[in-house]
């Protein structure tokens, strides 16, 4: 398999983390957004909607969204489960991870904030407000909801990593990095702990790529 990925890529990033749960390795493909690479035309063919990341597949099926290779992952191999078996409790942990991956990222990346600076003139400071503004809108309500989790241990849930980590750690990385004050949620900051001391977060860390 290959992985077409960028190091600082939030939807990257989290497939990284699910591949390495999963135990399994791909070959690394370096996609530079920092120079548009995700918008020519050798990676267009990869992928025609010109974001990352993609997985290919050894039979040569190319695999795009996150969302989807994430849950491919699970169905193709279901050992670590990232889903509880319990339908409500994994309705609950689908929930975690769609506040990120409907509500926070999607208008945070990149592609979004380059239209505010490019069309609509807005400098870092506003941009950084921006992304500041939605991600402390859903890391507030996620505060909350593993605030109203009394047996999870460590994680968003239970007592191993689920979907919801996956989904919750690179966003953190997002939020340090537009400058939000991670201290005004303790709960996620100790997940995000917890994670961090995994190797498999570990390795699937921005800085630990080979295109970082």
């Amino acid at each position: 398999m290959k992985i077409y990925s960028f190091f600082r890529s939030g939807t990257s990033h989290r497939l990284r983390i699910a591949l390495n749960l999963k135990g399994l390795t791909p070959e690394y493909v370096p996609v530079d957004l920092r120079v548009d690479a995700q918008a020519q035309a050798p990676y267009k063919q990869i992928n025609p909607q010109g974001l990352v990341p993609a997985l290919q597949l050894d039979d040569g099926i190319t695999l795009i969204q996150s969302p989807a290779i994430i849950e491919w992952l699970e169905e193709r191999h279901p050992e670590p489960a990232l889903l509880p078996t319990n339908p409500e409790e994994r309705a609950h942990v689908r929930a975690l991870a769609a506040m990120i991956g409907c509500d926070i990222h999607p208008i945070n990346n990149r592609r979004i904030l380059q239209y505010l600076r490019q069309q609509f003139g807005q400098d870092e400071a506003a941009i950084n407000a921006w992304c500041g503004h939605w991600i402390t809108a859903g890391f507030d309500a996620i505060e909350t909801l593993l605030s109203q989790d009394s047996q999870r241990q460590g994680f968003c849930f239970g007592t191993h990593p689920s979907l919801a980590d996956v989904y919750l750690i690179p966003q953190i990385e997002g939020a340090r990095r537009f400058g939000v004050d991670m201290s005004q949620w303790p709960l996620i900051c100790a997940v995000d702990k917890t994670c961090s001391a995994l190797s498999a977060f570990i390795d699937a860390a921005p800085a630990a790529q080979p295109d970082a």
